[in-house]
């Protein structure tokens, strides 16, 4: 893409990593380094996958050369912790209003429904689905399913993902898809986020 972003938040540490290891011997177009790696360090990584993923290439090593690695030349330490430190309490952070939509016009009974909902600014997505699933259960209950990239939301108000359909529940801000899953965006004070169930 145009910013420098390689398929999207999650495949950019694999992407950097198969570039900068194959670099030398295949080159199928020319790509932005610097750009690339700007969209790495401008974004906060808390997954512990997309870590995984994107820290070999910030070292300039590949997983591939994880079994070389000399760790018995390593200076780095561990600072001591400081007797009687305690780390200072957080103000609790003002509310925000998130405005919440849930839209099914795929499969049996098409729906539409929109809620406001409050929550602490720094919530993640998922802290607004639960809390909208509480005001009104009846209408924006849903599960998810824990995978290596955090929590996936499969149903919303009893609608099902389905892979033998190729359906899934897709989140969008301003029309455009989430880069980050629901365990990790952090919606902005009067943003609008729709799940719309989608097939791929």
């Amino acid at each position: 893409k145009g910013d420098g972003m390689i398929g999207n938040i999650y495949s950019m540490g694999l992407a950097l990593q198969a570039l900068g290891a194959t670099g030398k011997f295949y080159a199928p177009r020319e790509w932005d380094c610097a750009q690339a790696f700007s969209v790495v360090y401008n974004h906060d990584y808390h997954q512990p996958m997309a870590i995984a993923q994107v820290l070999p290439a910030l070292v300039g090593r590949s997983y591939l050369e994880a079994a070389g690695l000399d760790c018995t030349t390593s200076a780095g330490t561990l600072p001591a912790p400081v007797p009687g430190a305690h780390p200072a309490s957080p103000l609790p952070a003002a509310p925000i209003t998130v405005h919440y939509s849930i839209v099914n016009k795929l499969q049996g009974r098409h729906f539409t429904y929109t809620t406001s909902v409050r929550v602490p600014a720094g919530s993640t997505l998922l802290k607004v689905l639960q809390e909208a699933a509480v005001e009104k259960p009846d209408i924006f209950s849903f599960q998810t399913k824990q995978t290596s990239w955090g929590p996936m939301v499969v149903s919303i108000h009893g609608l099902a993902a389905n892979p033998d359909d190729r359906t899934y529940w897709q989140f969008l801000s301003g029309g455009d898809a989430l880069q980050e899953g629901v365990g990790t965006y952090k919606p902005q004070d009067g943003e609008h986020v729709e799940a719309i169930f989608s097939t791929y």
